[in-house]
């Protein structure tokens, strides 16, 4: 059999069995060592082993459960609830205030965690409840709470981001610091969306009263500032050593879960159930993270020994004769369509070495390459019909958000990020310039 077709057999296979609602790991890790066997023999078998000591060896890895700790800290210790209550009170006066203080919120959140999750998690259990006693429409809730926690995918210190950076081989503080503009940028025409639609039907979002706003004094305003410099305090302590050279990146993550631990204590909240709850989630998800990353790897080894990733270079370069803005335009839109069934791990690890070496071969920044696939990850989460945050949004919320009312309220959202992708891919220095000017890149 030509190996174009196996490598075709082994992904639609690997497709296959992911929509009848197998593991992602199971799917991928099958595949791998079914195919591997069959092609080789036993010894096909050394590509898994080698793909885990591959990974064992990767220490920036160390990081992901770092930065998942320091997520469910700021959780289970409600730290995040003062947070929120200084955005009620400062921008709930104003129609869609206290949509735009959730955005807000997940900004926060994710410059103090890596994955949307965490945003997930405390939109949901803090933002969702209030905004439903305040008559908020229930599309825009369930839009706002699921764009938001989306950003931290991008927002420095992205997990996906590190990932990313051990396909392609890039520096992760080069990565970090070209998603924060695009990342704060796609906050911002959130915001922007929210406000105009809220102007212009102020029923979906109703101000706070003025009998409420009345009750709230200037010194409790105030006050309540001092909430905002609690991710400040967590992402300086975090960040400032890594970029000045004085810790690597793993002493870094570590230093970050320790100022959120340190934080949580101050605020007298770091109790036993706290600390017992954020350790079992870390190692839960760590071990999800791991077990898609080896299996992942042990099919990436395989079907690069195949050649498929040269026949796909040579198919793309030669066989169509497209232009490089071509093939990076298909190239996105082959994964805005792949994240409608897979997960962003499972797409940075099967597919994404294959479009690194093609966007390599294609004379781009692979900088800002990383950019624009975490921005198509992030709109992957959202989209239909296994959109991630899609069904976490529906575990998390009551039952009056069915699924089609999440499907809907999701759609301007996806059009914002699809704006801000093609922005960035437009404008390379919205991704380039803070790198560039931090590190002297």
């Amino acid at each position: 059999m030509d190996y174009n077709l196996i490598a075709l057999l082994m992904f639609s296979t690997m497709l296959l069995m992911m929509l009848t609602g197998q593991r992602v790991f199971g799917a991928i890790g099958f595949v791998a060592v079914v195919a591997a066997m069959a092609l080789w023999g036993p010894g096909g078998t050394d590509m898994g082993f080698s793909a885990v000591m591959k990974l064992m060896k990767w220490t920036p890895l160390l990081t992901l459960p770092m930065f998942v700790y320091m997520g469910y800290v700021m959780s289970e210790s409600r730290l995040a609830e003062d947070l929120y209550r200084m955005f009620h009170v400062w921008f709930g006066p104003m129609p869609g205030g206290l949509a735009i203080g959730t955005i807000l919120l997940m900004v926060m959140i994710s410059v103090m965690n890596g994955l949307s999750v965490a945003g997930m998690a405390i939109g949901a259990t803090i933002a969702l409840p209030e905004l439903l006693r305040r008559n908020y429409d229930k599309l825009m809730i369930s839009g706002v709470i699921q764009a938001g926690s989306s950003l931290g995918i991008l927002i420095p210190p992205s997990v996906v981001l590190v990932l990313f950076s051990l396909i392609a081989r890039q520096p992760v503080s080069e990565l970090w610091l070209a998603g924060a503009v695009p990342g704060l940028l796609m906050a911002v025409l959130f915001i922007a969306y929210i406000t105009i639609r809220c102007r212009l039907n102020p029923a979906l979002a109703p101000a706070m009263s003025a009998a409420e706003r009345a009750q709230i004094t200037w010194p409790e305003k105030l006050r309540l500032l001092r909430a905002g410099l609690l991710p400040i305090f967590i992402f300086a302590a975090m960040m400032v050593p890594f970029l000045n050279g004085w810790a690597s990146l793993t002493e870094a993550s570590v230093i970050g879960a320790l100022s959120a631990v340190l934080a949580a204590v101050v605020k007298r909240r770091f109790t036993w159930a706290v600390f017992e709850t954020a350790t079992r989630n870390t190692l839960a998800i760590t071990v999800m993270f791991m077990l898609i990353i080896t299996a992942a790897l042990s099919f990436g080894a395989v079907f690069d020994g195949l050649g498929a990733g040269r026949a796909i270079e040579n198919f793309f370069l030669k066989d169509l004769g497209l232009g490089p803005w071509q093939i990076l335009i298909l190239m996105q839109l082959s994964f805005l369509v792949m994240g409608m069934f897979l997960d962003d791990t499972a797409m940075l690890v099967i597919v994404a070495p294959v479009y690194v070496s093609l966007a390599r071969a294609l004379g781009f920044d692979m900088i800002w390459y990383g950019v624009l696939y975490t921005i198509t990850c992030q709109i992957a989460y959202l989209t239909p019909p296994f959109g991630y945050n899609l069904f976490l949004m529906k575990a998390m919320a009551p039952p009056e958000f069915t699924l089609p009312v999440i499907y809907r309220s999701v759609f301007p959202f996806v059009l914002v990020m699809v704006l801000t992708l093609i922005l960035v891919m437009v404008f390379p220095q919205l991704a380039l310039w803070l790198p560039q000017t931090v590190l002297g890149r």
